[in-house]
């Protein structure tokens, strides 16, 4: 359950590896702060957690649960951020969508993670920067987010070249329907929607000071993943423009190909329809019958069906129907 547990200090890690009551004691120092990062916990498992850094019952139940929307609360001295993270599977065409709860405090930080989202790189990367990381868990924080929303910019990427595949397949000359492609892929934006667009106004009531435990310096940086949110954002409605636009364009096609399809049937139709006329009052039987006793009546019978026939195919053919 426990995926990384560790003590820093002065923004540098301590190098022991501790125990869940060693690192609370250790985010009681002054400089310093705890940083507890869990997978999938069970209820149980949790419980623990949650009692050593007197974690608010209403968070731990969504924590636990999972399936949370896009959002920043605050309960007593602790915030409580739901984060989304979204990974794009370009041989699938979808979005893997995880989640993040993060309970920061002035003293510790507890990321629960739920799917996908592995922070190891990002606490590697902040590790790197003692002079950033000694600012506290805030500035941990702000490492999450930024991380989580450059995955939100890979993710949009990948979304973009799918999305250019269906345009070119919908106006090429091949006879295929990639509606169900469009649908796919317009459910997998929205479901990237719902994990951009709230987040968005969790990231800004951060960036504009609505909590203390975010100090002043930090402001600018969390502007700065804001900016990125709105730009991803801003992606992701020209996604459901284009889809929708790719949709409309689709189904204007297939209709005009239906149209094609019945004028060149209802050509050869009508072509078809003469030698089987004629072959038909021929095939009356009547004693007296045009040309029945000439030498030359079946060929000529013949001749002036190929005629019709070939008059017809010439005046569909010019008429764009075959």
């Amino acid at each position: 359950m426990i995926v990384n547990c560790a003590a820093y200090e002065k923004g540098v890690r301590r190098v022991e590896s501790l125990s869940l009551a060693e690192a609370r004691e250790a985010a009681q120092e002054n400089d310093a702060f705890a940083w507890l990062g869990l997978f999938e916990p069970s209820a149980e498992e949790f419980e623990s957690i949650a009692r050593e850094f007197d974690l608010h019952e209403l968070a731990v139940e969504d924590a636990v649960k999972a399936h949370q929307r896009p959002k920043a609360e605050l309960y007593g001295d602790t915030l409580f951020v739901v984060v989304k993270t979204a990974h794009y599977v370009d041989s699938d065409e979808v979005i893997e969508i995880g989640e993040l709860m993060l309970f920061v405090n002035p003293s510790f930080i507890v990321t629960v993670r739920h799917g996908e989202g592995e922070l190891s790189g990002v606490r590697d990367r902040i590790e790197r920067r003692p002079e950033l990381l000694r600012i506290g868990p805030a500035m941990a924080l702000y490492a999450i987010l930024d991380n989580v929303v450059d995955g939100y910019e890979e993710a949009a990427q990948g979304v973009d070249v799918d999305i250019q595949e269906v345009q070119r397949q919908v106006f090429s000359g091949e006879r295929i329907n990639p509606a169900e492609r469009i649908y796919k892929l317009e459910r997998e934006v929205l479901d990237f929607y719902g994990a951009v667009g709230p987040l968005s106004v969790a990231v800004d009531e951060i960036a504009r000071g609505h909590f203390e435990m975010v100090p002043d310096d930090l402001h600018e940086y969390f502007r700065d993943v804001q900016d990125h949110l709105r730009r991803v954002d801003g992606r992701i409605a020209a996604f459901r423009e284009l889809l929708g636009s790719a949709l409309h364009a689709n189904l204007t096609q297939v209709s005009v190909r239906q149209n094609e399809d019945m004028r060149k049937i209802s050509a050869w139709v009508a072509i078809l329809a003469v030698p089987t006329m004629i072959a038909g009052i021929y095939g009356m039987n009547f004693e007296h019958m045009p040309e029945l006793e000439w030498q030359f009546g079946y060929p000529f019978v013949l001749l002036v069906i190929v005629s019709i026939c070939a008059g017809l195919y010439r005046r569909f053919k010019r008429a764009g129907w075959l």
